[in-house]
């Protein structure tokens, strides 16, 4: 078997050291990669956003299966495009990537069917969006691009100020481009935050073990959003009580709605959920694994993952036995200074050996290059140093230990992922 990966951060080499545990494989490509998984794949420079070029290189490389990892292909028809030309692919086709694509379709389709979340309005006119504000006058608010932008088109207003702000940016200033065309303004809500991901082929949904992501840049949940500055998993507040209400009132509502609406979804079904006073309710939905969601949660897969996603794709997922194990997993992202704004690229990364790797710990590269041998910083977030313990507190401390000895000048990183969670059962 020949697979390609689409795709370049540490999610899609979470996903390749997965896979190459298949031994059918026999050559995994991913496109366009990057330094560390180099080590895992070999890496072709396409953009994972170039549809066209990626379907020529699966063509010449008579790849048998594809696994489209990133949103912004997914939404525009990368699935589709390959499908159509005979290469099976894990990834949900474009009209139900619009889950994600969509932050207005998705509000829609829960108000729709009665899944549970945070109460809101849509807005295609900055006046509408600013005067509806002045009239709520309720803090904090949420305000949230319509389209994709990168992990950071949701912004929470304090006050009137920032949320005034916070419309101009979006709608005004464009800073997401086409993405603010729409936005919407939710209710805040309250709790604790948790990822479910799931696999799901439309029939049945097998969700996979919780994990809690930590977005803000800097300690105490301070700072600019991010893509995730850490994660750890399972969570300690997604109880089995709490999963039992989620599989009724949200996972197969959510798979069963998007079949009735013709959209059905075939990949990984991604919820963000806040688990409130009133009951779990959705933040927000992803089409695709969570990044760096995936780099705890895949550790943890007992059963084969390839096997899975052939079945995903193949509508057979009932015919699977998924299996979790029982260990702690906790992921410590090394980012470069200055991220999510400006940062400087090019600095050596010490530490790791000639594989990009560490004994103790798995090393996921995001934004890295290799050259003579040697592994270099080429984006924010740098790396994911993922451990496994017995309890959450051994987790942390193995990932924390290994991120005392793999760095790189300027380099940046939460202190305190985790640490509210250490102690809670």
């Amino acid at each position: 078997m020949k697979v390609l990966v689409i795709g370049s951060g540490g999610r899609e080499h979470a996903v390749i050291r997965k896979l190459k545990e298949n031994k059918a494989i026999d050559k995994i490509i991913c496109a366009p990669g990057n330094g560390g998984i180099s080590a895992d794949a070999e890496c072709r420079n396409v953009k994972a956003t170039d549809l066209e070029g990626m379907l020529e290189l699966a063509l010449k490389e008579k790849v048998d299966f594809c696994v489209v990892t990133p949103d912004d292909p997914l939404a525009m028809g990368m699935t589709d495009l390959l499908e159509e030309n005979g290469i099976p692919c894990f990834g949900p086709v474009k009209k139900a990537a619009v889950i994600e694509a969509s932050k207005a379709f998705s509000k829609e389709l829960m108000k729709k069917y009665n899944i549970p979340t945070a109460a809101y309005e849509i807005f295609d006119d900055p006046q509408k969006a600013l005067a509806y504000i002045e009239e709520k006058n309720s803090y904090p608010a949420v305000i949230k691009a319509d389209g994709l932008a990168l992990g950071k088109g949701v912004l929470i207003a304090e006050d009137h100020e920032a949320a005034v702000k916070a419309v101009r940016e979006l709608m005004v200033d464009k800073a997401f481009g086409a993405s603010g065309n729409k936005v919407v303004i939710e209710e805040f809500m309250t709790g604790p935050e948790v990822s479910v991901l799931a696999f799901t082929d439309g029939n049945v949904i097998y969700p996979m073990i919780s994990s809690m992501d930590h977005k803000r840049a800097n300690d105490n949940d301070e700072g600019l959003n991010t893509g995730g500055m850490g994660t750890i998993a399972p969570s300690p507040f997604y109880t089995k009580e709490t999963a039992e209400i989620c599989m009724k009132t949200i996972f197969v509502p959510t798979m069963e709605a998007m079949n009735k609406e013709g959209r059905t979804f075939r990949g990984c079904l991604y919820f963000g959920l806040m688990l409130t006073p009133d009951g779990p309710k959705v933040v927000e939905y992803n089409c695709r694994f969570g990044d760096p969601e995936t780099q705890v949660v895949l550790p943890l897969l007992k059963t084969d993952l390839f096997d899975i996603m052939r079945a995903v794709h193949d509508g057979k997922l009932a015919d699977i036995d998924i299996e979790w194990s029982d260990l702690s997993a906790a992921c410590v992202i090394e980012a470069s200074g200055g991220y999510p704004e400006s940062y400087q690229k090019g600095y050596e990364i010490y530490g790791l050996d000639e594989n990009g790797q560490k004994d103790g710990v798995i090393v996921y590269h995001a934004g890295t290059k290799k050259e003579n041998g040697k592994y270099y910083t080429n984006g924010g977030r740098v790396l994911g140093i993922t451990a496994l313990g017995e309890t959450l507190g051994e987790a942390l401390d193995r990932s924390y230990a290994a991120v005392k000895e793999i760095g790189f000048e300027n380099m940046h990183y939460r202190t305190d992922i985790g640490r509210k969670l250490r102690e809670i059962k």
